[in-house]
């Protein structure tokens, strides 16, 4: 496979991808219903917006960072078994058009996935936010895109989509466990936040957090921001790294 990007090449991969998950509507419904239905539940289970406003955001955030990994996870790891990536191997699609197809198509599902739940958050469940709008796609756009790369990366380690799914627990729980979604940050044991320090969600979590209380985009949060993009450049690598390893 060669290592050269195509912008052709790169669009056509995007198409492909966007194209098999179209038809594919238990993935559809993973991807647009299940975040949605997550968030009115949990609207009702809280009972008070205060509270909502205050997780609301952290779990739009969470959410397509979790729901990516399994569907890039899964997805990828048909492409292996399947001997799609194995024949395109064989032809001029290079590393980079892989992973920039597979980024720009998961990129646009987030889009279209953070919009439903936004309108529904801010509509019908009265989700108030301090930060814009755009701050707030930004940064779920880029969990989502986190959850891909960690998803196409830790498919190279699984030989079923059964065990795919079942490297959730160790790539995903940690973090969230960790964030500060359950409790905060600095009231964790100081060996736990320095693990916590170094997972991407946890940047991810204050982001989101920073987006419901402020109303300008702080340094802080291009911070954030930053971070995120660097974890899913680098899970992205790692991804490049295994695409020649064959799942047998």
């Amino acid at each position: 496979m060669s290592s050269v990007m195509s912008p052709a090449i790169t669009a056509a991969t995007t198409r492909r991808i966007l194209a098999q998950l179209r038809h594919d509507h238990r993935t559809l419904g993973l991807l647009v219903g299940v975040p949605s239905l997550l968030m009115i539940l949990l609207r009702y289970v809280f009972d008070t917006g205060a509270l909502f406003d205050r997780i609301g955001p952290m779990l739009l955030g969470l959410f397509p960072f979790v729901i990516m990994f399994v569907v890039a996870s899964v997805g990828t790891l048909r492409e292996r078994t399947g001997g799609t990536l194995e024949r395109l191997m064989t032809t001029p699609t290079g590393k980079l058009d892989f992973l920039l197809g597979y980024a720009f198509a998961f990129g646009l599902l987030s889009l279209v996935q953070v919009g439903v739940v936004l309108v529904i958050s801010l509509t019908w469940l009265g989700l108030d936010l301090a930060g814009s709008v755009a701050s707030l796609v930004l940064v779920a756009v880029l969990d989502a895109l986190l959850g891909m790369a960690l998803g196409l990366f830790a498919s190279a380690f699984a030989r079923t989509e059964f065990q795919a799914v079942q490297f959730m627990p160790a790539f995903v729980l940690p973090q969230v466990l960790l964030c500060g979604l359950l409790i905060p940050r600095d009231s964790m044991a100081p060996w736990l936040r320095v693990i916590s320090d170094v997972l991407p969600l946890s940047y991810a979590v204050d982001a989101m957090q920073r987006v419901s209380r402020e109303a300008s985009f702080s340094t802080s949060l291009l911070w954030d921001v930053l971070v995120i993009a660097g974890f899913t450049l680098g899970a992205l690598a790692l991804g490049a790294a295994t695409l020649r390893r064959r799942t047998g």
